[in-house]
């Protein structure tokens, strides 16, 4: 039995070797991989002496040759290949182990040089690889060392033969490797094209889940190759139950919302929809701001904060009912009072990555897929203009914040606001009157003072009946992108009130 191998990461490469040789397999190798092995004090045969050609340009050219394909792809059980085998001398190969050059790392890189990133560009250990799957019949493919144990057992326990259904399984294993690596050139290739006319993300399984959206439906969790962060990048559990695939939804959600705000800040999420959010002198403040704009809807919600959480908050955060915590540290202290709820999923995260600001939005559609440019961070009060009124700093912050929120909240969405604290959110109605309505009804509910309060909205009010609403409850200023063909009697209407107005200029739907 002969085994080709040829990797660029060497992990667990002298155990696979040695094993094969215990079961009685020639090592051939290609140039690194070789030397590797002759410094474990195993026989190796290189492969120019299969080939009877050396390397050449710089080692770009070493396995590209008939008595290395062929070996690979012969058929056992057809004559003709073994007649052709016999005819070249060429033996056949019963094993290919081959990983391909660290491409996607550097071209991640942002400084990373263009000529480096091309001669990282594997040609020959994607031809082997794919051969060797396609012929998996006849042929073991592997390309990851945490296959290597598994090969060797099976190896063991067949005697030199590995099932069916395992050599199928490397072979798609293998398939999936080129298919990903030829998708990273490709990106890289098109990185100046926003939109290419063949769109190639490739998605890694992070981790499998309990079950979707509902329990009868199935779930994994993916990460973007290629992406400078994820929802879940140096992100360590500290307690509580695995991670479910609305915990995630939601965790997302909060996540995104919580990026806006520079002031210690909480965010609750309930249904992807932020229920209460807050900014305070000091995280503490801001926990207890967010959890009373709606107490009520924060039950069983995702909770993300924006500062580490010391004694006195993780004993209060213990005291209510959450699925899930979010932070970048919590004290010893706070950490025994949160960990006694074993149903609370306690996640601390050291963020090294900013997010990537060209990451794009995909959404699922009926054999398709939309794909969007993510709406930006909401950095200042830049390109908007008080149409009415006169705008206090005290409003300009409340404005402000209440737009940022709105931004995360499902469309038509509105947000009324006071003092650095969500007090009412009319979310995911199909009339822009109704959502006002929901949001002044909600915060008189929860006994929130609206008047003095702001008004966010996500999109222009084509009428001026929402604007009434709110002005009538007390709101004295609101914020919208404006753009409606009824524009001037909106403004009409909140001047009339003795309120303020702001146009933003720019819409945020979240459908």
């Amino acid at each position: 039995m002969r085994a080709l191998i040829s990797v660029y990461d060497k992990t667990g490469l002298d155990v696979l070797a040695r094993g094969l040789v215990e079961l009685g397999f020639e090592l051939v190798a290609s140039g690194g991989t070789a030397a590797s092995l002759e410094a474990e004090g195993l026989d190796v045969t290189p492969v120019e002496d299969v080939t009877s050609f050396p390397e050449v340009l710089s080692g770009r050219v070493k396995t590209l040759h008939p008595r290395i394909h062929a070996g690979i792809l012969a058929r056992r059980g057809v004559p003709d290949d073994l007649e052709q085998l016999d005819e070249h001398a060429i033996a056949p190969f019963d094993l290919v182990c081959v990983n391909l050059y660290p491409f996607e790392a550097v071209a991640e890189e942002a400084d990373a040089d263009e000529g480096e990133v091309l001669e990282l560009i594997d040609v020959g250990g994607p031809a082997m690889l794919r051969a060797a799957a396609k012929n998996h019949a006849h042929v073991v493919p592997v390309c990851r060392p945490e296959d290597y144990d598994g090969v060797l057992r099976e190896l063991r326990e067949g005697g030199g033969a590995v099932p069916d259904g395992t050599r199928r399984r490397l072979a798609g294993i293998a398939f999936a490797r080129t298919a990903a690596y030829d998708a990273a050139i490709a990106r890289w290739f098109q990185r100046e094209d926003a939109f290419p006319q063949t769109f190639v993300p490739v998605f890694g399984r992070e981790r499998e889940l309990s079950y979707g959206e509902n329990p009868h439906q199935r779930a994994a969790y993916y990460v973007e190759r290629g992406s400078r962060t994820h929802l879940l990048a140096h992100v360590e559990q500290l307690g509580g139950k695995p991670l479910s695939f609305n915990n995630l939804n939601d965790l997302s959600a909060a996540r995104l919302l919580a990026r806006e705000l520079d002031a210690p800040g909480c965010v609750i999420v309930k249904h992807a929809n932020p229920c209460g959010v807050a900014v305070a002198d000091t995280v503490d403040e801001a926990w207890e701001k967010a959890h009373a704009a709606d107490p009520v809807s924060a039950y069983g919600g995702v909770v993300v904060l924006n500062r580490p959480v010391g004694e006195g908050l993780g004993r209060a955060v213990a005291e209510r009912f959450l699925e899930v915590l979010f932070a970048p540290g919590y004290d010893e202290a706070a950490l025994e009072a949160l960990v006694a709820r074993t149903g609370l999923r306690i996640l601390s995260h050291a963020e090294r990555r900013a997010p990537d600001t060209a990451e794009h939005d995909y959404r699922r559609v009926l054999g398709g897929l939309l794909v969007q440019e993510r709406d930006p961070v909401v950095e200042d009060t830049a390109g908007m203009e008080v149409v009415c009124g006169e705008v206090s700093d005290e409003q300009w912050s409340d404005l402000l914040f209440a737009w940022r929120v709105a931004k995360h909240v499902t469309s038509n969405a509105i947000v009324l606001a006071r003092g650095g604290q969500t007090i009412g959110i009319g979310a995911g109605q199909m009339s822009r009157v109704d959502a006002v309505r929901i949001a002044v009804e909600k915060a008189r509910e929860l006994g929130h003072e609206v008047a003095g309060s702001v008004l966010a909205s996500d999109a222009f009010f084509p009428f001026a009946d929402g604007p009434r609403i709110a002005l009538e409850a007390g709101v004295t200023a609101l914020v919208q992108p404006g753009g409606s063909k009824r524009d001037a009697e909106v403004v009409e209407a909140v001047q009339d009130a003795g309120a303020a107005m702001v146009f933003t200029h720019r819409r945020h739907f979240r459908h």
